[in-house]
C-alpha cells in the first residue's frame, strides 16, 4: 500500500508535456501519442531538429532550410508512445510510454547523449539504466533525465562557454563534454520529481518539496542563494525553506527561475525581464500578482514566462519582440498580464521560448502565437509575427484536463 499510494502521488506531481517549442521549430504529441513536429530547420550551425531525414541535407530545391507545415509525423518513431517531449534552440528529446529517451538535432558537447558530439536528423533512443519519467533539455546544450526511481541523470556541456572556470549545471565536476548520461550522486539521498535546465545553471524539486539548484547561473545569481558563487554540487535553496512551503515544479529560463507550490503560490528570481517581479531578485520572492489565486502550471522561455492558473486562464510577461506573449502587440511586459484572446478557454498545456508560444485546452486544441515560422508558415505578411491567437488546424494533442494543486498533508 505505501508504494501504490506513493505511486499515485508521483503520477500526479508527474506533469506530461504534450508540446515543446525551440527556436523556429515546433513539437506535439498526439491523442495517439504520436510525435509530430513543424518549422524550420536551423541553418545557422546545419541542426537537423524536426526529426526526419532529409538525406543528409537540409536545404530544400530553392536553397532554402527545409519547412514543414502543418504538423507532420515522425515517421521513424511512428510505433513508439510518446508522453513528454523536450526542446533547446538545437536539440530534441521525447519520452515514450515505456521510460525510453530519444533525442535528435545537434550533438556538439555531447548533447545527445550517445556518447559522441554527433548529430542525428531522426530520433535515436539514448542507453539509460534506469526507466525516465521526464525530461529536459536545456540552452547550453545540456539535458536530463529523471528516473521513476528518483536518480537524476545529465549530459552534456560541463563548462559555461562565457567563463570557462564555471560549471554549467551537471551537478558533478568535469572538465569536459559528459557525452553521455551520468548520475548526479550528490542527491542519492533525496528523491527527484523534477528537473529544469537554464543558462547554465540546473533546477531540482524533491518529493520532499525542497529545492535545489547548482551551476555558475550569470556568477551564482540566479542560483537563489543570494550570492555570487556559483555552484558545482547541488545545494538546496534556503531561502525556500523558510517558506514552510513544499515545492513541486521548478522552471528556469535564460536569466530567470520560477518555482511552484503544492498551494498554487509561484516564487520566482533572477533577471527582471521575466521572474514576475518587474525588478531584478538574487533570492526568490513570492510572485504577488497571483495573490488570491492559485498557480497548476509554469513554464519558462529564453526572456518570457507562462502560468496557468487553477481556473485554466493563461498569464504571460516577458520579452514580446515577436508577439510571443499573445496579447497582440510587441509590448514587452514585466509582470504577469492575462492573455485575453483565450477568455472561456480552459488552458492545459503551454510551452514557451524566445520566438513563439504554444497552448493547448483541455480537449487537445493548439493555438500559437509569435514567430510564424516555427509552425511553418510563409504567408507573405510583411510581419514575421502572429499579434493574436492563431489555430492549429488539424491536431489535436494529448492535453488531460489541468490536476488540481496537490496537498501532500
Amino acid at each position: 500500500m505505501p508504494y501504490l499510494l506513493k505511486r499515485v502521488l508521483r503520477d500526479a506531481m508527474r506533469r506530461e508535456a504534450p508540446v515543446a517549442v525551440g527556436y523556429g521549430f515546433s513539437l506535439f504529441i498526439d491523442a495517439e501519442r504520436r510525435l509530430l513536429t513543424c518549422g524550420t530547420e536551423n541553418s545557422g550551425e546545419g541542426e537537423l531538429v524536426l526529426g526526419h531525414d532529409w538525406g543528409g541535407n537540409i536545404y530544400s530545391y530553392s536553397g532554402m532550410p527545409r519547412v514543414i507545415s502543418p504538423p507532420t509525423l515522425v515517421l521513424s518513431m511512428q510505433d513508439r508512445r510518446i508522453v513528454s517531449v523536450a526542446a533547446s534552440d538545437c536539440h530534441c528529446l521525447a519520452l515514450s510510454s515505456e521510460g525510453e529517451v530519444y533525442s535528435w538535432g545537434d550533438g556538439d558537447f555531447g548533447s545527445l547523449g550517445h556518447g559522441d558530439e554527433g548529430g542525428m536528423a531522426v530520433p535515436s533512443r539514448i542507453e539509460l539504466r534506469s526507466r525516465i519519467e521526464s525530461i529536459a533539455a536545456g540552452p547550453l546544450r545540456m539535458s536530463a533525465a529523471v528516473g521513476e526511481d528518483g536518480k537524476l541523470f545529465t549530459w552534456g556541456q560541463a563548462i559555461n562557454p562565457n567563463d570557462e572556470t564555471m560549471p554549467s549545471g551537471l551537478g558533478y565536476a568535469q572538465t569536459g563534454s559528459q557525452l553521455t548520461a551520468k548520475w548526479v550522486e550528490t542527491l542519492s539521498e533525496d528523491r527527484v520529481v523534477g528537473v529544469a535546465l537554464g543558462y547554465a545553471f540546473t533546477l531540482v524539486v524533491t518529493d520532499g518539496g525542497a529545492v535545489f539548484s547548482f551551476g555558475d547561473g550569470q556568477d551564482g545569481v540566479l542560483l537563489g542563494h543570494g550570492s555570487l558563487v556559483a555552484e558545482v554540487l547541488p545545494r538546496r535553496i534556503e531561502a525556500l525553506t523558510q517558506t514552510v512551503r513544499r515545492f513541486v515544479a521548478v522552471v528556469a529560463g535564460e536569466g530567470h527561475a520560477l518555482a511552484l507550490t503544492e498551494e498554487g503560490e509561484l516564487y520566482g528570481w533572477g533577471c527582471e525581464d521575466a521572474n514576475g517581479h518587474g525588478r531584478d531578485e538574487p533570492i526568490p520572492h513570492r510572485v504577488t500578482s497571483f495573490v488570491g489565486q492559485r498557480v497548476k502550471l509554469v513554464c519558462a522561455g529564453a526572456l518570457s514566462s507562462c502560468a496557468v492558473t487553477e481556473k485554466g486562464e493563461l498569464f504571460t510577461w516577458g520579452n514580446n519582440g515577436v508577439g510571443q506573449l499573445g496579447h497582440g502587440d510587441v509590448t514587452h511586459q514585466l509582470t504577469p498580464s492575462r492573455v485575453e484572446g483565450l477568455s472561456g478557454v480552459k488552458v492545459a498545456a503551454a510551452a514557451t521560448c524566445g520566438t513563439h508560444t504554444l497552448v493547448a485546452d483541455e480537449d487537445g486544441v493548439v493555438w500559437a502565437f509569435g514567430d510564424r515560422t516555427a509552425l511553418g508558415l510563409n504567408d507573405g505578411e510583411d510581419e514575421d509575427f502572429v499579434g493574436y491567437l492563431f489555430l492549429v488546424p488539424t491536431l489535436r494533442v494529448r492535453a488531460h484536463k489541468s490536476p488540481d494543486v496537490l496537498l501532500f498533508r
